[in-house]
C-alpha cells in the first residue's frame, strides 16, 4: 500500500474514524505537521477500538489480519491489519533483517511465540517470506522444547536463531550443557526485549561464531517502527523510510526533543496504516537521538505507559485495576512499578504504597490477581525467563517522584542500560 502524506493520512482518519474526528476536533483543516496534532491518549485510544461498537477504525473488519499483545485478559489490545498493510510492513522488515545481517540461503530458526493471536512468531515468518534474499525459514516456535531446538541447529547447520533474549540464552543453555558448541550459528537476532550485556558470555560459549544484532522495532499496537542500525550497539534504530515517522518528545512538557543524548518517549506515526490508524501514538519506550541529524535514535527503557518484562507487556493502568479489585479494603493508596535485572533475567516489583500494615495475606492475593489477569507471566516464570513478581510495600512518601514536576514516576527502570 502506497504511503500516505500525512496531511491526508490526517484528514482521512478524521473523516472516516469517530476517535479521530474528535481527538482533531481543534485541529485545522489540511494539517501537515506534527506539531499541530496531539499526542494520543492511550486508554482512550483502547477504549475506543472495542467490538462491536468500535470507534476507531476507519472502516469494517472484512478483510484483515488481527494480532494482540498487552493489556489484561479482561482487556485486550487487538491491532487489525489489512492484507496489504501487513503486506507492506512485513516487507519493509524483511529488507530490515538484511540490514541486520541476513545473507542469502540462511537457514533461519524462528523461535517466537505463537498462538493465541500473539503477532510475534508469523510476523517474523512473514518478514522472512518477503525478505530480499532466500532463506531457509525453519518455524519452531518458542514452545518447544530447548533440547529439541538444539538438535535442530545441528541437524540442519542453522545459521540464524531468531527470538527473545531469554530464549536464546535457554537454547545456548541446552548447548553447552552437552559440553558443545554451535559453530554454525552466525547470527543471533532478537526482539521483544533488550538483549543486556550480561547474556554475551552465556551466548558467545555456545555460539562462538555468532554476531547479535536487533531484528528492528516493531510492535502489534504501534505497528512498524525503526530499522536495525548496523553497528555495535543494537539498540539504535531509524525510521523506516517513507513509511513511519519517529519523534521523541519531553516526557513532561510534550515538546519535541532535539538535542542528542537527552531521553524521550517515542512517538510514532505509521504513514501506510489506515483500518487503525497509528499518528501520534505513543509506542512505550524511551529513547534519544544519537546525532544531530535525529535519524538514528538509541532505545533506553520503558516510559510511563507501561513495563515490559522479557516479552510480557504490563500496561500500568492495567494493573492498577486489577490490584484494586483485589483490595477492596484500599490498603493500597499508590503504585509504581519497578524493574530490575540479576543474575541474567529480568524481574518486575510492584512498589505499593500504604498508610498502614497491610493484611500478611493481601500480598499474596494481589500477586494471584495479577498472574491471573495475565497468565503469559507465570508461564515465563515457569519456563525460567524471568524472575516471580514481587511487591514491596513502602510508605507514600518512599514512592519515587519525577524530579522537576514531583510527580509519582509510573514505571522506575534500574536494569542496566548495557
Amino acid at each position: 500500500m502506497p504511503a500516505k502524506s500525512l496531511r491526508d493520512l490526517v484528514d482521512f482518519a478524521r473523516r472516516h474514524s469517530p476517535f479521530y474526528a474528535r481527538a482533531y476536533r481543534d485541529v485545522p483543516d489540511g494539517a501537515d505537521d506534527l506539531a499541530q496534532l496531539p499526542i494520543i491518549d492511550q486508554t482512550a485510544f483502547w477504549a475506543a477500538n472495542v467490538y462491536p461498537d468500535n470507534r476507531l477504525l476507519t472502516g469494517p473488519l472484512t478483510d484483515a489480519g488481527v494480532y494482540t499483545s498487552g493489556g489484561t485478559t479482561g482487556a485486550p489490545k487487538f491491532s487489525p491489519w489489512t492484507r496489504a498493510e501487513h503486506a507492506d510492513s512485513v516487507t519493509a522488515f524483511g529488507a530490515g533483517l538484511v540490514r541486520a545481517g541476513l545473507k542469502p540461503g540462511h537457514r533461519v530458526a524462528n523461535l517466537f511465540s505463537a498462538g493465541e493471536m500473539y503477532g510475534g512468531f508469523l510476523y517474523i515468518e512473514h518478514a522472512l517470506h518477503n525478505a530480499p534474499v532466500e532463506n531457509v525459514r525453519l518455524p519452531i516456535a518458542c514452545h518447544a522444547p530447548d533440547d529439541s531446538i538444539a538438535d535442530l541447529i545441528a541437524y540442519f547447520g542453522v545459521d540464524v536463531l531468531a527470538g527473545p533474549p531469554m530464549k536464546l540464552a535457554a537454547v545456548a543453555g541446552a548447548v553447552t550443557a552437552r559440553g558443545q558448541v554451535a559453530d554454525t550459528v552466525e547470527l543471533l537476532l532478537f526482539a521483544g526485549d533488550f538483549l543486556f550485556d550480561d547474556l554475551r558470555p552465556q551466548l558467545a560459549k555456545a555460539f562462538p561464531g555468532a554476531a547479535i544484532a536487533s531484528l528492528g522495532y516493531a510492535s502489534v499496537d504501534a505497528g512498524l517502527v525503526g530499522a536495525p542500525v548496523p553497528g555495535d550497539d543494537v539498540r539504535v534504530h531509524e525510521a523506516f523510510a517513507d513509511r513511519t515517522l519517529v519523534e521523541l518528545v519531553d516526557d513532561t512538557t510534550g515538546e519535541p526533543i532535539t538535542e542528542p543524548g537527552v531521553p524521550g518517549r517515542v512517538i510514532v506515526t505509521n504513514l501506510f496504516r489506515t483500518l487503525m490508524p497509528i499518528i501520534r501514538y505513543p509506542a512505550g519506550d524511551l529513547a534519544e537521538w544519537t546525532g544531530p541529524d535525529r535519524r538514528g535514535f538509541r532505545l533506553l527503557g520503558r516510559s510511563a505507559e507501561g513495563a515490559r518484562v522479557e516479552t510480557v507487556s504490563m500496561s500500568t493502568e492495567a494493573v492498577r485495576a486489577v490490584l484494586a479489585a483485589a483490595d477492596p479494603d484500599r490498603a493500597m493508596t499508590g503504585m509504581q512499578m519497578v524493574q530490575r535485572r540479576w543474575d541474567g533475567k529480568d524481574g518486575l516489583t510492584l512498589r505499593l504504597a500504604c498508610t498502614e500494615e497491610p493484611p500478611p495475606e493481601l500480598t499474596r492475593r494481589l500477586i494471584d490477581a495479577v498472574y491471573a489477569a495475565r497468565p503469559l507471566y507465570p508461564q515465563t516464570v515457569a519456563e525460567g525467563g524471568v524472575h516471580p513478581l514481587t511487591i514491596e510495600w513502602v510508605r507514600p512518601s518512599e514512592l519515587v517522584l519525577h524530579p522537576r514536576t514531583g510527580k509519582v514516576l509510573q514505571v522506575v527502570d534500574e536494569r542496566p542500560r548495557s
